[in-house]
């Protein structure tokens, strides 16, 4: 039977088949015809090669994938969901053969071939595997293992404590859910927003999804099947949120060249093993090709450093070990100098740096450093898309549990409701067991003591008078994490959810919009004991105490605050006593961002500010010190006038924006429940926040609602490109419609 396919007034794909395969074939290339450009990008992302049309900034993102060895894991992991799940292996591959009947028609549409030169591609069975590890390599912040132990080298284990938060590269949500008993209508309500990097096209895809077998609306991501994240089958819905888990482990790895060119590896057992490698070449546009060696021992890829050093160490020479076997305190690398953007959490651009390989040799024999990137997928050949199918099919919140036992990665917090009243609060995903030390740095691969042996249980709650929340905070998920999102987002959904009694859909955008910082407290403490200050700062002063602690858009108070902020974490960073943070450990550029000392002093400003001292660093002094300079010169406008939205795009503006161009004022704060994280110290400019919005409604499914921060069409100046981006702007969401008859029929190929 032909497919159909609808769409409602913002242009949202509406697909029905007579069966499920047909049905994916048909969301492959409605995908692809609305995002081509989208996919194209990410499918190279995965393949790590993007820099051969988008040049020298990605191609720091491509060595990586190239080293974590993405689109290896993704080719094994599907051989293996054929083995294991072949029903899930072929619905796989019917979305694939949709995207490439979708491709050339939707490239067509897409201006960004033009300007590249880039041809459409043809996607393999893998590709949509690729796309997610891709899309979530970096979900469990990794990197931030290498900004601990920089941070303990220097100020000792104490820095843990201290700069913990919610850095800058990882991904959170908001999400809640209100049991039948605290509703209008007695059935439940979820609700929420993913935070993620924002990008243009959006990272997340309205869609419909009706076969004989259900009939299924949420938010998809683009270049995979099926509904994943969000989604509500008229009988159960679901949502969910990173659950800050830490998944991922870092090995220092001991490695020397044989005489024949290959490379062995030290193990726990005290004998060298032989490890796998081979050369790959990076593709540049504009500039030579790269040509990189890849190296993998028995605990995961090398992404950085390699067998010929240096590793920061005198050749063939050893750190001195801790009894527990871990460095002390452990020397910078001097890794690969890769170069370019960052990844899918991170897409940051970084200078340039043009060698693939580690600077400088090894004398024969001797011994190099490197690490070593161990990933569950990669160990176990298992990304969870065996959860997808039942996903769909569920009709209750015990059938969204048992699909989610298959679930590998990222690991979630998750709600669901049906409406037979039943609810779900668990973490969905596999977290190894393995050594307390594995979690906080990197661990010597040499050692005994580090493997992994097994998977965590897996958490479950239930909700509290009604009512649960899920916020990146140290909650359900504390078992399997180290850092996790300040409280303030959980703390503040729960009291204004147990205000009233009752609640409707229509009163949800009041959560996702609320602009209260509690974060503010302990900086806004400091100011309170301020003496002596000059007329203009005890002005400044005064005004800071009264305010209501609201990021509103229109606020020039809330602009006083961040300017005061922005200032002392400046003064704070760049005190001596933090001065050896100041310069990250050599490492690849698109981990950077984890390794920055400003975002970690912002992003940590409470913890900073509140403890008992700091390295002998005035913090009084340098509070006064930031008030005085704002006073000096106060922002000259309010809060939006600087806080302005900054997506990213894989391509920029033909022609490109200057730097002063501005983009739509936001409302919100990294900890208010409105996330519209900027970089305090560094820019108020947002690049993170509400990837979508949504309202689950289990009494009425037509009474949902969602929206993205642009629109539902990936190419530029079409009628769908951005018409969802005003709505967003007020904290408004655009109807669910699923009755046929209300809908707009398209004519396909199909």
């Amino acid at each position: 039977m032909a497919t159909e396919t609808y769409r409602d007034a913002w242009g949202i794909p509406h697909l029905r088949a007579s069966g499920v395969r047909e049905l994916a074939h048909a969301q492959g290339r409605v995908t692809a015809h609305d995002r081509a450009w989208q996919l194209e990008v990410e499918r190279h992302r995965a393949q790590g090669t993007s820099a051969a049309f988008l040049g020298a900034p990605s191609v720091s993102w491509d060595v990586l994938a190239r080293r974590a060895r993405l689109d290896d894991t993704a080719r094994r992991c599907f051989a293996a969901l054929e083995r294991r799940d072949p029903e899930t292996a072929d619905w796989v591959r019917a979305y694939v053969d949709g995207v490439n009947a979708g491709l050339p028609a939707g490239a067509r549409r897409a201006p960004e071939f033009t300007r590249t030169g880039l041809a459409p591609g043809r996607w393999q069975p893998w590709t949509p595997l690729g796309i997610w590890l891709a899309t979530h390599l970096l979900f469990a912040g990794f990197p931030a293992k290498l900004w601990r132990e920089h941070a303990i080298r220097h100020l000792g284990p104490d820095a843990v404590r201290l700069f913990a938060t919610d850095g800058p590269g990882t991904a959170g949500s908001n999400g809640w859910l209100l049991t039948g008993e605290r509703t209008a209508t007695g059935h439940a309500l979820i609700a929420g927003d993913p935070h993620r990097f924002i990008e243009d096209p959006g990272v997340y895809q309205q869609i419909r999804l009706s076969c004989p077998e259900f009939d299924v609306i949420g938010l998809a991501v683009p270049g995979v099947p099926g509904i994943a994240h969000f989604g509500h089958t008229g009988t159960v819905a679901w949502a969910i949120t990173n659950a800050m888990a830490d998944y991922q482990d870092l090995y220092r790895e001991r490695l020397r060249r044989t005489g024949t060119g290959g490379v062995e590896a030290l193990s726990p057992d005290g004998a060298w093993h032989r490890a796998a490698r081979h050369t790959e070449t990076v593709e540049i546009a504009g500039g030579p090709p790269l040509v990189l060696e890849i190296v993998e021992t028995a605990r995961g890829p090398v992404i950085v450093g390699g067998p010929d050093g240096p590793d920061g160490t005198p050749d063939g020479a050893h750190r001195p070990e801790t009894a527990d076997g871990g460095a002390v305190p452990p020397v910078p690398l001097t890794p690969a100098d890769e170069s370019g953007t960052a990844g899918p959490e991170s897409r940051t651009a970084t200078s340039e740096r043009r060698t693939a390989g580690p600077g400088g040799s090894r004398p024969a024999g001797g011994v190099a450093e490197a690490l070593a990137l161990r990933c569950p997928p990669r160990v176990t050949e298992d990304l969870g898309f065996g959860a997808l199918l039942p996903l769909l099919r569920s009709r209750t919140v015990s059938d969204v549990d048992r699909a989610l036992d298959a679930w590998a990665e990222p690991v979630n917090v998750v709600h669901a409701a049906d409406t037979e009243g039943g609810t779900l609060h668990r973490v969905a995903g596999r977290v190894p067991l393995r050594a307390e030390a594995n979690s906080v740095h990197p661990v010597p691969a040499w050692r005994p003591g580090h493997a992994w042996r097994g998977t965590h249980e897996t958490p479950y709650a239930v909700p509290d008078d009604g009512i649960a929340v899920m916020a990146n905070e140290r909650g359900l998920a504390a078992p399997l994490g180290v850092e996790f999102a300040p409280p303030h987002r959980a703390a503040r959904i729960r009291a204004l959810l147990e205000a009233r009694r009752t609640w409707t859909a229509d009163d949800m955008a009041a959560i996702h919009t609320d602009t209260h910082l509690a974060s503010a407290g302990p900086l806004l403490d400091h100011v309170a004991t301020l003496n002596g200050l000059t007329p203009a700062a005890a002005g400044l002063r005064d005004r800071l105490l009264a305010w209501d602690r609201r990021m509103e858009a229109d606020s020039t108070d809330a602009a006083l605050y961040a300017a005061v902020r922005g200032a002392v974490v400046r003064h704070l960073a760049a005190h001596p006593a933090l001065a050896p943070l100041a310069e990250p450990p050599a490492c690849p550029d698109v981990l950077l961002p984890w390794l920055a000392l400003v975002p970690r002093v912002g992003y940590a400003l409470e913890h900073l500010l509140r403890a008992g001292s700091l390295y002998g660093i005035d913090r009084a002094a340098a509070v006064r010190a930031a008030l005085e300079e704002t006073a000096a010169a106060p922002p000259a406008g309010p809060w939006s006038a600087t806080h302005l939205l900054a997506p990213w795009r894989a391509l920029p503006a033909d022609p490109p924006p200057g730097p002063d161009t501005p983009g739509p004022g936001l409302a919100g704060d990294h900890d208010c429940v409105l996330c519209t994280s900027s970089v305090p110290g560094l820019t108020d400019r947002c690049a993170r926040g509400p990837a979508a919005r949504y309202v689950w409604d289990l009494a009425d499914r037509d009474n949902s609602r969602w929206v993205v921060p642009f629109g539902a069409d990936g190419v530029p100046g079409t009628a769908h490109h951005h018409d969802q981006l005003s709505l967003w702007l007020r904290g408004d969401l655009a109807p669910v419609v699923t009755d046929w008859t209300l809908l707009t029929p398209e004519e396909t190929d199909d």
